[in-house]
């Protein structure tokens, strides 16, 4: 009886989220959603104090210094930033208001929103970066400094997601 239980635990383990049944595969789709919601407890608190930092950068003295395209860059950050916070806190939002019957569909949200949160925190972060490096050093070094940590953001949270998908498909 075990053995077919694990059988079946396996084999719900390998299915994308939409594709679980809400009733027969519950305790595969709880266990999802909890995992997720430790992931949000890891990141989610350096988007907020990302986002505390943001808020509070206009009240400082050389705030006023900022030229056209630090303010703007300034601005990209503080709207991605909190775009982040809402999309990283809807899981969140989900787990407590969703319903309860409709699990499959409120972890394929609750992914694509994680998702979605992370794309708004990189462009979160590469934008702050970009104009601080630029006020701070100027034009040509904020690109030098930008650039390589954009590769290797690329990499890591892309490419190297993107290839294991690939190789766990095949």
């Amino acid at each position: 009886m075990d053995v077919n239980r694990s059988t079946a635990e396996r084999a719900a383990s390998e299915k994308r989220s939409d594709e679980l049944d809400d009733v027969a595969d519950r305790d595969e789709l709880r266990s999802r959603f909890d995992m997720l919601l430790q992931e949000l407890r890891v990141s989610l608190p350096g988007v907020q104090v990302l986002s505390a930092f943001l808020l509070t950068a206009p009240f400082s003295a050389r705030f006023q210094d900022l030229d056209t395209a630090g303010r703007r860059a300034f601005g990209v950050a503080l709207t991605a930033s909190m775009l982040s916070v809402i999309c990283l806190m809807t899981p969140t939002m989900l787990h407590r208001l969703g319903m309860r019957r409709d699990r499959s569909r409120r972890l394929s949200i609750a992914i694509a929103t994680l998702v979605a949160g992370l794309v708004f925190l990189a462009v979160a972060l590469m934008s702050a970066l970009w104009g601080i490096a630029r006020f701070v050093f100027g034009d040509t070094l904020a690109w030098l400094i930008i650039t390589p940590v954009g590769v290797l953001l690329a990499a890591l949270w892309i490419v190297t997601p993107l290839t294991l998908h690939r190789r766990r498909s095949t």
